[in-house]
């Protein structure tokens, strides 16, 4: 009976690797359940490691975790939730590359009685059993905190904004938009999408350093878009420029070490994608739980980076 159960599973892993990368609970024996996990990218450091925790965590639980990448498409996630919710999984994680777009697919989810986990993103117009994210508004008013106190209160900074429409972005500009309120001589000069990509980070300052030379800071929403901006800027990161990043990723916690980053608002990608695979199991045993899972965030300069190295 258990040899025919674990057939049963390795068969619906099965059909789908052609368009994902399955993760076997190995021979724990309780591979009957099936989870899905659709990360908006994995051409991203912060994603890969969110990936490597949930995948740690589905091992340890015992459970199937089908992980799947939505290559930064909306309309490819769509066709990803809705391939979970047609192999009957027994529940689901999405990391939304856009959080309305991803709505209409989380519904039919909702409608095949399917619990769905957002993960570092929230879902707009659908259920989820929880969203399991950084605090994002907070990590905001720290990154507001953090360089304003580094250009002595008052100049001016450029924002890179993360990809339009998503939850983190919105927030982390919440929370530091709010954050310097507290220091009426610093102005944003400029604010710009640059879609959470290095390349873009970089060809984005470029030009609006060209409008705006003399600025004094630029903050990131995250820590692609800061080393984008650190390579636009040249000499002046670190200098004359102050730059604040947002993730903790491992290049971003290196450019703190070299003293090109000032700082990073460090996210846990590991513990959120554990946390998230731990939640996606209670959902789908029925088990309660919160609507909300708030992982910490902490920033990280140079007298702290060596502890969060690795």
């Amino acid at each position: 009976m258990r040899t025919k159960q674990l057939s049963v599973a390795v068969a619906a892993v099965a059909t789908l690797a052609l368009t994902a990368t399955a993760c076997n609970s190995g021979s724990s024996g309780s591979s009957d359940m099936k989870v899905g996990l659709s990360v908006s990218t994995l051409n991203n450091p912060f994603f890969v490691q969110l990936k490597a925790g949930a995948q740690a965590e589905a091992k340890k639980e015992g459970v199937s975790l089908t992980v799947t990448d939505a290559q930064n498409d909306a309309s490819q996630q769509s066709n990803q939730i809705q391939n979970f919710t047609s192999q009957n999984v027994k529940s689901m994680i999405i990391n939304p590359v856009d959080s309305d777009a991803a709505g209409p697919a989380v519904k039919a989810a909702n409608n095949a009685n399917i619990p769905v986990v957002a993960a570092d993103r929230t879902v707009n117009k659908a259920d989820v059993a929880t969203t399991v994210a950084s605090d994002n508004v907070e990590g905001g008013k720290l990154a507001a905190k953090t360089i304003a106190e580094a250009i002595g209160g008052k100049g001016t900074i450029l924002v890179l904004q993360g990809t339009t429409g998503t939850s983190a972005a919105n927030e982390r500009g919440k929370g530091f938009t709010e954050g310097l309120k507290a220091y009426p001589g610093i102005k944003v000069v400029a604010s710009q999408p640059a879609d959470f990509d290095r390349t873009k980070g970089l060809d984005v300052t470029t030009n609006l350093l060209q409008a705006h030379p003399g600025v004094n800071g630029v903050f990131a929403q995250n820590d692609e878009m800061a080393l984008g901006a650190i390579k636009a800027l040249g000499s002046k990161a670190g200098k004359s420029v102050k730059v604040v990043g947002f993730d903790g990723t491992p290049d971003g916690l290196t450019a703190v070490k070299d003293g090109t980053l000032l700082a990073s608002v460090a996210q846990q990608p590991k513990l959120l994608g554990e946390l998230a695979v731990q939640n996606a199991v209670k959902a789908a045993k029925g088990e309660k739980i919160d609507a909300t899972v708030k992982v910490p965030v902490k920033v990280v300069t140079k007298d702290n980076v060596a502890g969060f190295a690795g």
